[in-house]
């Protein structure tokens, strides 16, 4: 059902509202419509000038307030997860690959680079060794082709020869991915990939009662 519609005295009200410094909030609670009905008729109002400190102050109270609901979840995550054991990180990991893995053989590909990392420290867990990994990457041909080997290398804790080789594309950077898309491979790692898909077929027949 549609909600009632806007009248010229309350587009009038918002507009008052906003020129003698009230925040988006505030208006909301006044007039009694939804943040995008609001923004939408305050969205172009000049504040008058004798009130923009004021409105000025009230953001970075909201600016505040929400660091402080950060504070708050950070700390309900930190007491919810408790430490990460083992069989913790055998859940990330089918997590991370029922994702992001591809399905034919042990390897991910990604640009994130704590991502890739925490994936790694996971299969460590399985008995995949570092001197396992085999690495690829994408990136533009303008973008420095040593320094980002030397970058995932330093995030993957490998040495730079298991980088096999950079697969560079035509066209400029902008706008695109700093250190580009990392490749992650497991040589020999047939059983380990059988492993992870078997964990992944486990979690989803124990945690779905019924079948699709």
């Amino acid at each position: 059902m549609r909600g009632k519609p806007i009248t010229k005295k309350e587009i009038e009200k918002m507009v008052h509202l906003r020129e003698t410094g009230h925040s988006l909030p505030e208006i909301q609670k006044i007039i009694k419509r939804g943040s995008a009905t609001v923004f939408e008729y305050i969205k172009n109002v000049t504040v008058l000038p004798q009130y923009v400190e004021l409105l000025k102050s009230k953001q970075g109270g909201s600016k505040v307030r929400a660091q402080k609901n950060w504070s708050i979840c950070f700390g309900k995550a930190q007491d919810m997860l408790l430490p990460i054991i083992e069989k913790d990180k055998l859940l990330i990991l089918a997590a991370l690959y029922w994702g992001e893995g591809t399905k034919r053989e042990l390897n991910i590909i990604n640009s994130d680079p704590e991502l890739l990392r925490v994936f790694v420290e996971c299969l460590l867990n399985i008995g995949v060794t570092r001197d396992m990994l085999r690495v690829t990457l994408r990136i533009y041909e303008d973008m420095p082709e040593k320094e980002i080997r030397k970058y995932w290398a330093g995030v993957l804790k490998i040495p730079e020869k298991s980088i096999l080789g950079v697969n560079i594309l035509k066209g400029k950077k902008v706008g695109k991915l700093k250190y580009g898309m990392c490749r992650v491979r497991v040589t020999k790692g047939a059983p380990y990939f059988k492993l992870i898909m078997s964990m992944i077929e486990l979690i989803k027949s124990r945690i779905l009662s019924t079948p699709l």
